[in-house]
């Protein structure tokens, strides 16, 4: 064999090795390995010529990173690419744990600002406001700083040291604060409680480790309440996260051994049975499962399996729709790979994954689904469920859509650093469940809105704007330009009016904001939850045994049973 052949099968074979992260891969003769071995060729001499050649000066790692993303857009939105860098948030997304003060940051102008500070940790024990600018770190500059950048600053190992230098509403010179670094550990349950007498209330926010534990903790809090019979859970918003810990969390409503969720892979090491491994806290009470179309993946399990074995109802609108399995992979370098593996199966066989792409809304959620991609299957008592993507709730409720008027004075900051001011302002609020904005601080937050020169654009409007950019370069404009400017005119919001007319929730926006200020993220869930229409319908469902049980196609002897002792 020629020296030239030899050395292109050594450079392919490294190339091979290097795409195995160092394991090489003996090739056979198959048409599949030469299609192989053929495109990784291709790879490294376009690789290597535009380096050679290119005009510019080029980032050889950069052009792989963003081949490797192109390559994998063409698989599922799951299967991603970890390089070294994003190793740390990775690890935060699947444990909940990371190195820092403990506090979310946001961009204001220039700077970031303290966005939240979590209760119990650095941050909050330095006493790190919301709305402190963060002006410098260790003596580093901040300004015009990327807000990745500044994270990284923020964050790093247990028990060191930092110093930052901030500026606060209402004083006029910069504060130098000295925190410590902490293990940072995100609570999965921030808030738990009675929504009354009766009915207790979870909001689980997350599935990383530990999030079983904490559920079965609040459980058994609740249940130490006299008259406790039935419980909300919530996971309307919830990513999802760690599969076993949607196993052990549906464990505790169910009994020991029951198949919770299967998952099935074209490599059979990836098919699995996932049972319930420890014994129940409680099989008998009523359960409410909250959720949204931001609810996925582990949070389906969840809901799913609870619905299939007709211990819960549902309650909320169609989950996200990912029923897939994600495996993370190491690679070379300390980078890894999320890679798509498997299935996941909930006990009456249907697979909730979205069988359509195509169709999605504007969040990723399920949209809509064609009757042909829909299959029917069998709870355990016999009620028929669906597949084709998602869950579909047993009381479907519409979702609160903010008026464009809140969605704007959310995204500007307004409501923000109204509650900073009211904050610096007020040492203390009273109690969540009393606390309330008078109308002349709604007044006052009216005026602080004025001064900022606040204007916006609602969607009608926008969406008028480009029709009529449209019909001008389509020429159609003159031939209705009069019809245009009378709809321009009827479709002109005004802001005052606006303020008015979308009081009550703005007013419930800033209640929550200046409420997280004293109460931490906790009192922002319980003051959420007052008037919140779907933990509503939960307690209309819940507290009407009949309602509940018949929902659930329960026998008619274990409803009037179960009825009886209501009464009694």
């Amino acid at each position: 064999m020629s020296r030239k052949k030899i050395s292109k099968k050594l450079r392919v074979l490294a190339i091979i090795v290097l795409f195995t992260g160092g394991s090489i891969v003996f090739i056979s003769s198959s048409n599949d390995d030469f299609k192989l071995v053929k495109s990784l060729e291709i790879y490294y001499s376009l690789f290597r010529e535009l380096n050679l050649f290119y005009v510019d000066e080029t980032n050889p790692e950069k052009l792989v990173e963003n081949s490797i993303n192109g390559m994998l857009k063409e698989l599922d939105p799951y299967t991603t690419y970890i390089p070294e860098s994003d190793r740390e948030n990775f690890n935060f997304m699947t444990t909940g744990e990371y190195g820092g003060i403990g506090s979310l940051i946001r961009r204001s102008g220039e700077y970031a600002i303290i966005a939240e500070p979590y209760e119990g940790f650095p941050a909050a024990k330095a006493g790190l406001m919301a709305g402190d600018t963060i002006v410098s770190i260790d003596g580093k500059e901040m300004k015009d700083m990327e807000i990745r950048q500044i994270s990284e600053s923020l964050k790093g190992k247990p028990n060191t040291p930092l110093t930052l230098s901030i500026r606060r509403y209402g004083h006029s010179d910069a504060m130098e604060i000295s925190l410590v670094r902490e293990k940072i550990t995100i609570s999965n349950v921030p808030y738990y409680g009675m929504l009354n007498e009766h009915i207790g209330y979870i909001r689980l926010s997350n599935f990383t480790t530990g999030a079983a534990k904490e559920t079965k903790s609040a459980l058994l809090e609740l249940k130490k309440n006299p008259g406790f019979e039935a419980v909300v859970l919530d996971l309307r918003g919830n990513p999802g996260g760690l599969l076993i810990e949607a196993v052990d969390i549906a464990n505790i409503f169910v009994k020991q051994g029951q198949e919770i969720v299967a998952t099935k892979g074209r490599v059979k090491q990836w098919d699995q049975n996932y049972r319930t491994r420890h014994a129940p806290v409680d099989t008998s009470i009523f359960v409410a499962v909250l959720v949204s179309r931001g609810s996925a993946s582990a949070s389906e399990i969840v809901a799913g399996s609870l619905q299939d074995l007709d211990r819960a109802v549902i309650i909320g609108q169609r989950t996200f729709g990912k029923g897939l399995v994600q495996t993370t992979r190491e690679l070379s370098y300390n980078s890894r790979l999320k890679v798509t593996t498997a299935k996941y199966y909930i006990p009456s066989g249907r697979c909730i994954q979205a069988l359509d792409y195509s169709k999605r809304n504007e969040d990723g959620s399920v949209g809509s689904i064609p009757d042909s991609l829909i299959s029917e299957y069998q709870t355990r008592n016999g009620r028929t469920v669906y597949d084709g993507g998602g869950i579909q709730p047993d009381f479907k409720t519409e979702p609160e859509l903010l008026s464009q008027i809140s969605i704007a004075l959310l995204t500007r900051n307004v409501i923000f650093d109204f509650a900073t001011m009211y904050a610096a302002e007020h040492e203390g609020i009273g109690t969540i469940e009393d606390f309330s904005l008078s109308t002349e601080e709604y007044s006052s937050f009216k005026e602080v809105v004025s001064s900022r020169d606040f204007t916006y654009e609602t969607r009608s409007e926008e969406s008028l704007k480009k029709l009529m950019e449209t019909a001008k370069r389509e020429k159609y404009f003159e031939l209705a330009e009069e019809e245009f400017n009378a709809l321009e005119s009827k479709l002109a919001h005004n802001d005052e009016k606006d303020l008015d007319n979308f009081s009550d929730e703005i007013l419930q926006l800033l209640k929550e904001e200046i409420i997280v200020r004293y109460y931490y993220q906790k009192g922002r869930v319980q003051a959420s939850i007052v008037n919140d229409p779907d933990v509503k319908k939960a307690l209309e469902v819940l507290v009407h045994p009949e309602l509940y049980l018949s929902t659930l196609k329960e026998a008619p002897e274990k409803i009037h049973a179960r009825m009886d002792s209501k009464t009694k």
